[in-house]
């Protein structure tokens, strides 16, 4: 096997127009990265260093996660230019990767091992993870397991095309550095500090600077430093970390809650309104309970009044009050129906209640409204009346339907106004269309067509019988 130069390093040139991070372990390149990430190392640099050498004639394995489910992309960038593909390869094509999967390659037992042949220098491995499949036909021959193009430059073109139509945040790279032969790498300048919390989401300060959140990963100067980490309702963590360079030092610490009470005193108007906070049953008012500090909400709950609701504050060691007056429920609203034209009846869960327009006082909640005007379809719909407000109704009246039966001694194209209604069926057809003065046409193979205009009233039924005449 040859030696590599990683997928993001390629992008670094074509994407010119993209900000890339550079760091001693790889290159990537990436200009709004999500919350997908890769990792790729080799076995004799398993803390990704970038710093591990290998001589011609050793055995090299690449390890490869993910963090999200995602299809890996695995390169090999040699000294010399070469690229050869390690993931999708012509003993296993599947390239995709669950979460926290670690992949290493060769896996145990593989028909294959991967050898360094040279030649010496600096090499790369490139690990390109994307949510959704990409088509690297323009790039790589699986069965050759090596790239289609020769030279940084023209990969990372290739590369540029194919990750351009993936959205910045759905796809995301790494890459590590090692060398073959007798180069002996430059020692490392800096060393990594991993930073953890349970719960996550806590801010981290070193050398009292805001750096980040947990989960967070970072490349410090070697020596020594001072760890904060801050979570509202969880006691301030600080700890001394000693960094060194080319070795990474965690921080995990379960954080501690800080419990503190404070009092929320509950009264009404009138009194014995049930008090519920956050959901659960705690008393009657007047009522006085004891808190942890933090935000809740609180229900006051009395027959015959409208249930009370409020979000307050409980400080440690104050008392918070509350001590609202209660409003009587109101069970009626308004209901008002309007319609074109007007002069409608309408009917209120099927009882007749006036002409449109028309305002009702009735019962909150669901009711059915039909509006019903000769020659116009009947208006229906559901409306829901809250207590003490009111709810509009406007109905624009359709003109109804007429209803026409045709019986014809033979089956017959039927027309319209000139447009097709479709064809008698066993000599007959009934259709519904809009009324009016209609020109009524019927057309049969051997028979004279038949012309006439005929008046369809609105909701009427009309039954038309015709008599075809053969042509002789």
């Amino acid at each position: 096997m040859r030696k590599l130069l990683f997928t993001f390093m390629l992008l670094l040139g074509a994407l010119a127009f993209a900000q890339a991070t550079v760091s001693p372990q790889g290159i990537i390149v990436n200009p709004k990265p999500g919350d997908l990430r890769v990792k790729v190392w080799v076995d004799k640099d398993p803390g990704r260093t970038g710093n591990a050498v290998y001589q011609i004639g050793e055995k090299i394995k690449i390890s490869v996660t993910v963090n999200r489910a995602a299809y890996v992309y695995l390169f090999n960038v040699n000294a010399d230019g070469t690229i050869d593909l390690i993931l999708p390869n012509a003993y296993d094509r599947n390239n995709r990767l669950s979460a926290g999967e670690v992949r290493t390659f060769p896996p145990p037992g593989a028909r294959y091992e991967y050898t360094i042949t040279g030649p010496e220098g600096e090499n790369y491995v490139l690990a390109l993870a994307s949510l959704r499949p990409l088509s690297m036909g323009d790039v790589a021959d699986i069965r050759s397991n090596r790239a289609t193009v020769r030279g940084l430059g023209n990969l990372s073109r290739k590369l540029s095309i194919v990750v351009r139509p993936v959205p910045n945040r759905e796809w995301a790279s790494d890459a590590l550095r090692y060398y073959v032969g007798r180069r002996t790498p430059p020692p490392p300048t800096t060393g990594t500090l991993d930073v953890s919390s349970n719960p996550s989401g806590a801010k981290v300060y070193i050398d009292g600077a805001y750096r980040g959140r947990t989960p967070l990963t970072i490349g410090l100067n070697p020596g020594t430093h001072d760890v904060e980490l801050r979570l509202p309702g969880y006691q301030t963590y600080r700890v001394r970390v000693q960094v060194r360079a080319g070795q990474t030092s965690r921080v995990s610490p379960r954080l501690v809650r800080v419990v503190t009470t404070g009092t929320l005193s509950v009264d009404s108007q009138p009194s014995g309104a049930e008090v519920y906070v956050a959901g659960a049953y705690r008393g009657r008012t007047p009522l006085n309970i004891s808190l942890n500090e933090g935000t809740y909400d609180v229900e006051l709950r009395l027959p015959g009044y409208q249930t009370y609701r409020t979000r307050v504050q409980v400080r440690a060691g104050q008392t918070s009050r509350l001590a609202p007056r209660l409003q009587p429920v109101v069970t009626t609203g308004t209901l008002e129906v309007y319609s074109t034209p007007s002069g409608a009846e309408v009917y209120v869960d099927g009882a007749y209640r006036g002409l449109t327009p028309l305002v009702l006082s009735i019962d909150a909640g669901s009711h059915d409204v039909e509006v019903r005007l000769d020659g116009y379809g009947v208006y229906q719909t559901t409306v829901n009346v809250p207590a003490g407000r009111s709810v509009r109704v406007d109905a624009r009246l359709a003109t109804a339907k007429a209803t026409l039966d045709l019986y014809v001694n033979t089956n017959a194209r039927v027309f319209l106004d000139g447009y097709s209604l479709g064809a008698t069926k066993n000599g007959r057809l009934t259709v519904k269309v809009d009324p009016g003065d209609r020109e009524l046409v019927l057309v049969a193979a051997g028979y004279h067509a038949y012309v006439k205009t005929i008046h369809l009233a609105p909701g009427s039924y009309s039954r038309i019988s015709v008599q075809l005449s053969r042509i002789r």
